[in-house]
């Protein structure tokens, strides 16, 4: 088979799979008064993929790493929507804030170690605002970042980000639902906790006459990937991350 014809039935398979998810999607949130935003997660997966998602409409995808974010960003279209997907560190988003793309819209989970290097990276003047998702450990694994949910670390945190870090915007929450739950067969219960933990935040920074988090007083909630983005979209995620189910398995880079 040449290169072309390779390239061209690469595309057709991408585009079909990225369609098939977007039918489970509206599936599940027909009726809804809502519309969440699918992610194509990129990670890995070269320029000319997403391309071809591109191609048929799709505008949302994300990065785990800033680098491959900020190198694909400059050869693909100016309009698409980057959701960087991970910690953040003061000196990589400024090479976000810097490409000509649109700057990253969330889940931009910002999961620092302690308050102090939260002030030390985030506090001062930047040039774009950052919107974020804090990341939540619902499933309480070691493996997994996070703050515990409905603990007061969380709301300490979300007050820093609020009342400190004029760069940084709290739009959200965000998890990684516990493999085992997923695979469960029944409704995850680490969606349904962050589902739980953001309605007591929300009501914990409305008591406190907290402003510039959210929109229109409601937090969004990121959860949900490709094995697991139905349970999620039930439990209502406003996000769902999905990789493996459009662009395939993964084939991690050699260094």
């Amino acid at each position: 088979m040449s290169s072309t014809l390779a390239s061209t039935a690469r595309s057709a398979e991408v585009q079909q799979q990225l369609a098939d998810i977007k039918s489970r999607v509206h599936q599940i949130t027909t009726g809804q008064d809502r519309e969440p935003t699918l992610v194509a997660v990129s990670k890995y997966k070269p320029a000319v993929d997403i391309q071809a998602c591109y191609e048929v409409g799709h505008r949302h995808f994300g990065e785990n790493y800033v680098q491959e974010l900020v190198e694909k960003a400059e050869q693909l279209p100016k309009d698409i929507h980057w959701h960087f997907i991970g910690t953040l560190q003061s000196n990589k988003a400024r090479l976000i804030t810097c490409t000509d793309s649109k700057p990253p819209h969330g889940p931009n989970s910002f999961v620092p170690k302690t308050r102090d290097r939260t002030q030390q990276n985030w506090t001062d003047d930047r040039e774009s605002l950052l919107n974020v998702l804090i990341q939540v450990n619902t499933s309480g694994e070691d493996s997994k970042s996070g703050v515990s949910p409905q603990d007061a670390e969380l709301v300490n945190l979300a007050r820093f980000v609020v009342d400190s870090c004029p760069r940084l915007y709290l739009r959200g929450l965000m998890t990684i639902g516990s493999l085992s739950e997923s695979l469960s067969g029944d409704e995850n219960r680490d969606f349904d906790l962050l589902k739980k933990t953001r309605d007591e935040l929300q009501a914990t920074l409305k008591e406190q006459g907290v402003n510039r988090w959210g929109k229109d007083g409601e937090l969004i909630l990121s959860m949900g990937m490709s094995s697991d983005f139905e349970a999620a979209l039930r439990a209502g995620s406003d996000i769902v991350r999905v990789g493996t189910g459009i662009f395939g398995e993964r084939i991690k880079k050699i260094p």
